[in-house]
């Protein structure tokens, strides 16, 4: 997937600035799409030079003007046609995966303290996107909101978010504590 597919579909919500962008992936698109506002700033250029999005210029008297940005009906095309297209199966990429693995050849105590500050930093985004589904259900239940909710595909990934930082928080801890425990069983012998 190309930034400019996640671009465009954070964008379906309606006019956004590049800083309000930026506030938008760090909120609710983070949990699957990782980018930098500078390269949130580029894409939204080369969307706007390729007809995908427009923007208009918003004056304002006590701070610098923004741009604000829209999906064009190209823009909406463009997402019919990457939503239409078959997609590839996901895959791990982690630099903490070859330290586990390298670990009972390297020493374990630096690879435990990784693993439960991974633990600490998924603890916190689940809060979050705790916070963040209770704010898209309001006074709905879930499966309620499932059914009749006005925007489901943002909770939808919302709650893949929330499942990978479970999962990615009990596996960590789990493994910290396999490492120290084997650490302690090898200093016995």
């Amino acid at each position: 997937m190309a930034l400019r597919h996640a671009v465009l579909a954070a964008l379906l919500d309606g006019e956004y600035s590049g800083y309000q962008l930026a506030k938008a992936f760090d909120i609710g698109v983070a949990n699957f799409w990782h980018a930098l506002p500078q390269q949130l700033y580029m894409e939204l250029a080369r969307l706007e030079k390729d007809g995908l999005v427009a923007g208009r210029q918003v004056i304002q008297e006590t701070r610098p003007n923004k741009r604000l940005f829209h999906v064009t009906d190209a823009g909406r095309a463009e997402l019919e046609r990457f939503a239409a297209d078959v997609s590839k199966p996901s895959f791990i990429r982690d630099d903490l995966l070859v330290k586990v693995q390298a670990a009972d050849r390297i020493g374990t105590e630096p690879v435990i303290e990784q693993l439960e500050e991974r633990a600490s930093a998924a603890e916190a985004k689940i809060e979050l996107l705790g916070n963040l589904l209770r704010q898209f259900r309001g006074d709905m239940g879930e499966e309620e909101y499932l059914r009749t909710g006005e925007r489901v595909g943002p909770y939808l990934t919302c709650l893949r978010g929330l499942a990978f930082e479970e999962g990615h928080r009990d596996w960590c801890l789990r493994i910290a504590n396999v490492l120290r425990e084997r650490r302690t069983t090898r200093a016995e012998r």
